[in-house]
């Protein structure tokens, strides 16, 4: 397993998982900022918080990807933040179900990616990345802890796939502006 792990950590190089762990970061930080402002929305509707806030803590992931280009990016920053947010006890945490709820995210995207046989490089990859994300944490979570009732599940999977294809659609924009300047840094 350490051969396949260590295998795996070799196609990254130093540059590109200093982007992994700022992109980690970065989701684990906007998450405690963004899903206060989302529970006014979505608490008259008995609609969790984390569903519409979901999009842009996991555009992270999208970004991470769409920058890198690489297979496997979503679901190292996705393991990443389910590393820290255990290890610490942020704000959020689902306990030892940390690393599913925030892998299960990071393994959709890199899904819709390899699927689509793309890598983050248009609006259209970067969107469905953003809703798989988005979807797959709602549903997880959802399963694990709310046990919602059909109709407001229904409703949480619909808010989710706007918001994350939202967040995916801002990650697509973010990563086009920064395409050109990262070969510097690199």
């Amino acid at each position: 397993m350490s051969k396949l792990w260590n295998a795996f950590l070799r196609r990254f190089s130093a540059f590109d998982l200093i982007v992994v762990a700022l992109m980690a970061c970065l989701g684990i930080a906007t998450k405690p900022l963004v899903v206060p402002l989302a529970h006014i929305i979505t608490g008259p509707l008995f609609v969790p918080g984390g569903v519409l806030a979901g999009g842009f803590y996991m555009m992270w992931m999208v970004l991470g990807a769409a920058l890198l280009r690489r297979a496997g990016t979503a679901t190292l920053i996705a393991a990443v933040q389910a590393i820290v947010v255990m290890a610490v006890g942020m704000y959020g945490t689902h306990g030892i179900m940390s690393i599913f709820t925030y892998l299960l995210p990071g393994l959709a995207v890199d899904l819709v990616l390899l699927v689509s046989g793309h890598r983050g490089c248009c609006s259209g990859c970067c969107f469905a990345a953003g809703v798989a994300a988005n979807i797959s944490g709602t549903f997880l979570v959802n399963l694990v802890f709310f046990r919602l009732p059909l109709i407001p599940l229904v409703l949480s999977l619909s808010v989710a796939s706007l918001s994350g294809g939202v967040g995916g659609l801002i990650a697509h924009w973010v990563a086009t502006r920064f395409q050109g300047r990262m070969a510097w840094l690199i």
